[in-house]
């Protein structure tokens, strides 16, 4: 992982500003141009172009700095997609919540097939804090069921895993989706995958930041405390 001196270098504004209106566009249904006025309150010119830099540059810093310290979720996969904008066109958001509501896993696609399915499978399984699922609950995609039945083959997944499709049971999911698409509203589409994929890894990290899944993290002012500390920033 780099150093603070190292990510930060030869950057015209101090890290904590750096972090700060990176943190307010992943956190709030802020665009851009409202991140630019409010520092311009504070006195400082930021261009729209230099904040959106930062946002892909650190959103998926953020996201991989916080992985060691998430909380454990539980063994109850609630599994569903929700769409994103890019270049005009839907793409597909995988998302995965457990029964507590606590963020599994997420993954953005190109494509909403049986591929994708066991790739986000994967991802989420691979992540050290979730568990294996006892059961997983999805909507009624019909690329889940094989894609499961291929990890259960390879036995990454045992044979005892329930899987279910009920709707209603998939609702704590479709709630936590409207999260992120507050947050993503303002921003109007994508203009490429990779941008959008280096922008939501930010919004679902700030948003498991959040939800209290992070340590050391209790109270809105610690959460910010907490994410300079493992950025090595000092305020």
């Amino acid at each position: 992982m780099e150093t603070k001196s190292d990510l930060f270098k030869w950057k015209h504004y101090e890290s904590a500003i750096i972090l700060l209106t990176v943190r307010w566009y992943l956190k709030y249904s802020l665009s851009y141009r409202d991140i630019v006025e409010m520092m311009r309150e504070r006195g400082l010119e930021i261009s729209h172009t230099t904040i959106m830099r930062w946002v892909h540059e650190f959103g998926p810093e953020i996201d991989k700095r916080i992985r060691p310290y998430l909380r454990p979720t539980n063994d109850s996969y609630r599994t569903d997609e929700t769409y994103i904008k890019v270049k005009g066109q839907w793409k597909y958001l995988y998302r995965a919540v457990d029964s507590m509501g606590k963020t599994i896993d997420f993954m953005l696609s190109e494509n909403r097939d049986m591929l994708a399915a066991k790739r986000f499978f994967t991802k989420a399984l691979a992540s050290p804090h979730n568990q294996t699922p006892r059961v997983i609950t999805l909507d009624k995609n019909p690329a889940y069921p094989p894609a499961i039945q291929e990890l259960v083959n390879e036995k990454v997944l045992p044979k005892e895993t329930l899987v279910r499709q009920t709707k209603y049971l998939n609702n704590i999911v479709e709630q936590d989706h409207r999260f992120i698409k507050k947050i993503t509203k303002p921003m109007l589409g994508f203009k490429t995958f990779h941008t959008a994929e280096q922008t939501l890894k930010g919004i679902e990290a700030m948003h498991m930041i959040s939800k209290g899944q992070a340590e050391n993290n209790s109270s809105v002012l610690s959460a910010v405390e907490w994410l300079n500390k493992i950025f090595g920033i000092v305020v």
